[in-house]
């Protein structure tokens, strides 16, 4: 079976450098979302979090030796791929939570990137806690 997924917008940062994961990051950018999805915006608003699916469009390409990876901040432990957040992965998609700043049409002012400039959005869900 083969799966195709067609970006739904990019994420943009003037950052150099960002940080290893959304949990650390207070990290300000854009979700520049194309023009053809802005009903689907509706309802987002400042201040709630949303989860933002991405394709590691940047990482090098997966092969089976990367199933156990040392992520650089655990000093020499080796963890399988799918108990990290590892952007050598075999499909790359990433995750990461968002805090709302702003809405203006189809570009979302956010809080948390952990993502480089020009990142591919997949799709963006609500962040939903149970209480």
């Amino acid at each position: 079976m083969e799966v195709k997924l067609k970006p739904i917008g990019s994420i943009h940062t003037d950052a150099q450098e960002v940080p290893r994961h959304w949990t650390v990051s207070s990290l300000e950018g854009t979700l520049e979302i194309d023009a053809e999805y802005l009903g689907g915006l509706k309802d987002i608003e400042p201040g709630q979090r949303i989860v933002v699916i991405f394709h590691f469009h940047k990482s090098p390409p997966f092969d089976p030796s990367l199933l156990v990876q040392t992520p650089p901040h655990r000093q020499g432990e080796r963890i399988g791929v799918f108990s990290i957040c590892s952007p050598r992965r075999p499909n790359p998609i990433g995750l990461s939570v968002f805090e709302v700043l702003d809405i203006q049409g189809t570009t979302i002012r956010v809080r948390g990137v952990d993502t480089l400039d020009g990142t591919p959005i997949l799709d963006i869900k609500p962040w939903v806690v149970k209480e």
